[in-house]
């Protein structure tokens, strides 16, 4: 019972004893109790420490017990005031907390009334992600590139997007066809599979995007460095003009479900068709594999051996000769 006022059991234990013998000492206490002594002038001395023993003005090397309504009175005062005060900073708190949400929601809202909004850093970029997700309530779309995802990345989003998919919102996203090649990401997206989510992949992709309820898009202030930051962008023609980007990738794209090994009548797959697109319009082997997000070891050995099969000198001969046999067509966009 006095444990609620702040007193250890075993000092609430030693006050009772004194209490009923004003006379007891440590070792009578001790001997009622069955205590060894050492844990009696334990429960003394926090006694001492909250003022409910004092010395005996007979014996000074004695203590008696303060009277209850004058000794746990105090006690119950102290921790009232403390609650007291407690109280006014819970008040001075919520004051604070108002103020804040007040100044910080009117410059949000001067924001983000803004058609496009520039965000700095992964950190603020990731905040406002976590905002749009949970705001969202139809449909999120999206292009993930490169294909390898990083782990911090798939760990950012899978609560994401469990939350998004368990309230119904429907989710379409669009890998680059390398992500086949990263067992990591490759669990990741079956697992977005399963959870309800509908994954494609291409062998190519606009740089990163996500849309979101078709009202508002986010995509990198720096394609080649997402960690710069991003553009939220709510400016109605832009944000139509990237749906449809969105839906004509979604339509050529593949089912993650389908095997990467399917051959067009050429006998190309599809990355290697891209390949070829891009050879044919002077890219560098560097930025061929950045566009399928591939190493660039692996996008020369990819090219070598087209140029073998074509039976070119050059990669722009290679795709030169790839357009004029009709292996691609020169008019499709990288």
């Amino acid at each position: 019972m006095l444990e609620s006022l702040g007193i250890g059991a075993a000092a609430a234990a030693v006050y009772q004893e004194m209490l009923k013998d004003t006379s007891a000492g440590v070792t009578e206490i001790g001997s009622r109790l069955g205590w060894n002594e050492e844990r009696v002038r334990a429960g003394l001395d926090e006694l001492a420490r909250l003022s409910l023993v004092r010395p005996s003005w007979e014996d000074p090397s004695a203590f008696r017990a303060v009277e209850p309504e004058v000794g746990l009175a105090s006690l119950l005062a102290g921790q009232e005031a403390e609650l007291r005060r407690r109280q006014e900073e819970i008040n001075a708190g919520k004051q604070a907390l108002e103020l804040l949400v007040s100044e910080y929601g009117h410059l949000n809202r001067s924001r983000r009334s803004l058609d496009v909004e520039r965000l700095d850093g992964i950190d603020a970029v990731r905040l406002r992600i976590e905002s749009l997700s949970v705001n969202c309530t139809t449909e999120i779309m999206g292009f993930v590139s490169p294909g390898a995802q990083s782990a911090a990345s798939l760990d950012a989003s899978r609560p994401l997007d469990l939350a998004t998919l368990q309230r119904g919102v429907r989710m379409r996203t669009v890998y680059l066809e390398s992500v086949r090649n990263d067992a990591p990401s490759m669990d990741y997206t079956r697992w977005l599979v399963r959870t309800g989510a509908q994954v494609r992949t291409a062998p190519i992709l606009p740089p990163r995007m996500v849309i979101y309820d078709q009202e508002t898009a986010v995509t990198p202030v720096d394609p080649e460095v997402t960690r710069a930051g991003a553009y939220i962008i709510k400016c109605r023609g832009i944000v139509t003009s990237l749906c449809e980007l969105f839906e004509q990738v979604w339509r050529s794209a593949e089912p993650l479900e389908k095997s990467d090994d399917g051959q067009n009548e050429h006998g190309l797959s599809a990355q290697e068709q891209a390949v070829l697109h891009l050879l044919a319009k002077g890219h560098t082997d560097e930025v061929v594999a950045r566009k399928l997000g591939v190493s660039v070891r692996t996008g020369r050995r990819i090219t070598a051996t087209l140029a073998t099969r074509l039976g070119a000198k050059s990669r722009f001969q290679a795709g030169a000769m790839a357009v004029a046999r009709g292996w691609i067509d020169p008019t499709t966009a990288d």
